[in-house]
């Protein structure tokens, strides 16, 4: 049997605030069906994974964290234009032979931008 990524979801306070971020970031539309308790960006554009994301009022201690990996020939941009919805810069680093930065999306959580 074979698996394939078919949505990242990602706990949050505000589900369609967050996602319009992602959808800004990425170029893509929210879904019309966006709530602040669940919001997806991707599906209508047959973008994959598709990206979801649920309310979640109290976050589970322990609960494994989502992580999202980007990757851009113009990362110096890509990064510009992530400060620039709200999210906040981590960090920088070259590791493995790869280079990346860290960033923080509004409401804290974590994505990398490679360097490509």
């Amino acid at each position: 049997m074979t698996l394939a990524i078919a949505n990242v979801v990602v706990d949050c306070h505000n589900a369609a605030a967050l996602a319009e971020f992602y959808a800004q970031l990425l170029d893509v539309p929210v879904e019309p069906a966006a709530s602040p308790f669940f919001a997806e960006i991707g599906r209508s554009t047959g973008m994959s994974p598709v990206l979801m994301f649920i309310q979640v009022p109290d976050r589970t201690p322990g609960k494994n964290a989502v992580h999202l990996d980007f990757h851009s020939t113009q990362w110096a941009d890509a990064l510009e234009r992530a400060i620039g919805l709200g999210g906040k810069h981590i960090g920088d680093f070259d590791q493995y032979g790869v280079q990346w930065v860290t960033v923080a999306d509004p409401e804290g959580n974590l994505f990398d931008i490679g360097k490509y």
